[in-house]
Formats: structure tokens, C-alpha cells, sequence
């Protein structure tokens, strides 16, 4: 039987190394014929001398943006953060190749024409994301949901008052208690803003507009769907990332796991909880932005990044982030997203706008 060909975009971050991990376990199953990265050339080095890829693509990522790029590969895991992601996520679509993706901002910016060029070209999105993985998992037909329940782990400030959390530096907020994730992921965990965008993701992915969120630290159930009839189903397992990868790259087959087992007698008590919107302000801007637009997702995602940025440098305080993303949607109302261009030049409409602010700390 010839081998999964995957291609591994974003090949030197969290999503990406974890992937490789994943084929490194099974290379009789899968044989990587392309990695992809912006910047870490010696780890890219090291993954070429590993799995000797037919494609390789380093700094100038333009060739990502086409479909002929992607003709040597049956799948393609879209590691990427930020908006960088979305133009590889639709090339991937207009290619032969399946997609499996964590880049949540392509959904959030460009969501309702993301579906259709998928449907279009007759394409499922395989999600990578454990929670979106999770719900995919579960999923019978769509007429029986009545809504979906996202769970969050609640990041490193989940016990934190609103005085602690005007103080909280970026050094703290990149310690997750849970999960190993990218710098702009991990601090998007701490705000909670992750949460937020995974809704609006999740919006997209499965057509439901009832969609709630659980504090639940333990990190063990991943995702659950309701039914109508009031019965539930949840995916759990540990917390590893590793699994909603390999399961995106097996599906609609499942295979051995490098995972370690969930033993359940071991677990105790499970806890849920409803999440505190005074705290972490940015769920409440998403969950507004999930009811409107790709125009007001683009504005929140590409303000989201860019406070993050500025946040990480010790530039803003942890509560300028959700003020900056508010204002920007405050500012850039009406109209809507008809092509990627929009999306290019609203990203530098908000951007100049942020700057023309000085959101400096005093």
C-alpha cells in the first residue's frame, strides 16, 4: 500500500514538530513530501536530513500561496499562526490535496468564503485544534445538534483577580499550565481571546451558531456536542496534541498512539464551570464578532495580533489588549469582505490606526 504523502506547513512550530513527531512514529503509514517554515533554518536542516522531503520552502514563503505547490502531497497540515495561514489555506483547497489545519485566523477573517471554496472543490477541513477535533469526532447528522460546548482549560490566570491581571507580565502569561503552544497561541490562551476565535472557527466548520464555552482545568474533555434530544457526546483523552494531529492524518482510520492512555480511575473529579467575562473581556468581544462578519473577524484577528505583539514586548498592559481590539471594532463598522484584497487592506487600515493611538505603557 503506498504511503501518506503530507506536506507540513509551519514545519519548525508547535503544530508542525508535533506532526513530524506523529510520522516519525508511523513512517511505514506516511512519507513527507514538503515542509515549510519562515525562519528556524537550523531545525529546518535537521527535519530535511530526517524525512528527505521533495519540497522544500524556506523565508520566502510565497510558493505556499499556490496550488501547484501542493500536487506531490495527499494531505496538508496547516501549522501556521496569524493571517499568514490564509492564503496557504486556500491554495491547499484548490489543490488535490485534503487540509487539515490549526490556523484559526484564516476561519475567523475569511470563514463564510473559506466553506465554499471547500465546498466547491467537494473538500472536508480536517481540523487539528483538539476541541474542534474533538466535535468533529462526535459529530452525526447536523439536523440532531442543538449546540456545541467548547472547553477551555482556562490558561496560567485562570484564579487570578482583575487587580492581579493588570499587573500580569508576557513572561507570565507564556507559561501555560497545560498545553505546549506557540508564543502568540499561549498568550491568546491567557486572554482567553483563543477561546474566542475557536468559536467563531467553530461556527464555520460545522454550520452551528449555538455554541458554548466550559472553564474545565483538568484539559481532559476536549469538546462536547449536544443533542437535541438532550443526550451528550464527549471526546476525552489526555492532553495531547499529538492526537487530534494523528487522527487528522489517519481519518477516517484510527492507529496506534504514541499517547499516553487517559486511565480514568486515576483521574478523580472532573470540574466545569462557565467563564468570567469581566476577567477576560476578549471572550466577550469574540462571542459579538461570532454573530457578525469575516469584515469584524478580520478586524479582531488582525488587532488580536497585533496587541499581542505589542503585549509581548512589554510595550501594553494585559488589559490594553481587549481595549485595543474593542476600539478597532468600534472603529472599522460596515461593509463587507468580498475577496483576500479586502482582508489585506482592512489589516493595514487597523494596523496604521492602532499606531496612530501610541499605545505605549507610561
Amino acid at each position: 500500500m503506498r504511503k501518506i504523502r503530507v506536506g507540513v506547513i509551519g514545519s519548525t512550530g508547535s503544530i508542525g514538530t508535533q506532526t513530524l513527531q506523529v510520522i516519525k512514529a508511523h513512517e511505514d503509514l506516511f512519507e513527507v513530501t514538503l515542509l515549510a517554515c519562515k525562519r528556524n533554518i537550523k531545525l529546518l536542516s535537521e527535519q530535511i536530513s530526517h524525512f528527505n522531503p521533495t519540497q522544500v520552502i524556506h523565508g520566502d514563503t510565497t510558493m505556499l500561496n499556490y496550488s501547484e505547490t501542493y500536487t506531490s502531497c495527499d494531505i496538508v497540515i496547516n501549522g501556521i499562526s496569524g493571517l499568514a495561514g490564509l492564503l496557504p489555506t486556500i491554495a491547499v483547497l484548490e489543490s488535490p490535496a485534503k487540509l487539515a489545519t490549526a490556523n484559526k485566523e484564516s476561519l475567523v477573517s475569511y470563514g463564510s468564503k473559506i466553506m465554499e471554496i471547500a465546498s466547491r472543490n467537494n473538500k472536508t477541513i480536517i481540523p487539528v485544534d483538539s476541541e474542534h477535533s474533538a466535535i468533529f469526532q462526535c459529530l452525526e447528522d447536523l439536523s440532531n445538534i442543538k449546540k456545541l460546548i467548547l472547553t477551555a482549560s482556562g490558561g496560567p490566570f485562570r484564579g487570578y483577580t482583575t487587580e492581579q491581571l493588570e499587573i500580569v507580565t508576557s513572561n507570565e502569561a507564556i507559561k501555560h499550565p497545560t498545553w505546549n503552544m506557540g508564543l502568540k497561541v499561549t498568550i491568546d490562551s491567557a486572554t482567553l481571546m483563543n477561546k474566542g476565535m475557536e468559536l467563531i472557527e467553530a461556527k464555520h466548520l460545522f454550520g452551528v451558531n449555538d455554541i458554548d464555552i466550559l472553564i474545565h482545568k483538568e484539559s481532559v474533555v476536549h469538546s462536547l456536542v449536544e443533542f437535541k434530544d438532550g443526550s451528550m457526546k464527549a471526546m476525552l483523552s489526555n492532553p495531547d496534541m499529538t492526537i487530534p494531529i494523528q487522527y487528522a492524518l489517519t481519518f477516517p482510520k484510527r492507529v496506534e498512539s504514541m499517547a499516553k492512555p487517559l486511565d480514568l480511575s486515576n483521574l478523580g473529579i472532573l470540574t466545569f464551570g462557565k467563564p468570567d467575562f469581566e476577567r477576560f473581556p476578549c471572550l466577550g468581544l469574540a462571542l459579538k464578532v461570532l454573530n457578525m462578519g469575516d469584515l469584524e473577524g478580520t478586524v479582531m484577528a488582525v488587532a488580536d495580533e497585533i496587541a499581542v505583539e505589542l503585549f509581548f514586548n512589554n510595550k501594553i498592559g494585559f488589559y490594553d489588549i481587549p481595549d485595543i481590539i474593542e476600539k478597532c471594532l468600534n472603529e472599522f463598522q460596515g461593509g463587507v469582505i468580498t475577496d483576500v484584497s479586502d482582508i489585506n487592506a482592512i489589516a493595514n487600515n487597523v494596523k496604521r490606526y492602532i499606531e496612530s493611538k501610541s499605545y505605549m505603557r507610561c
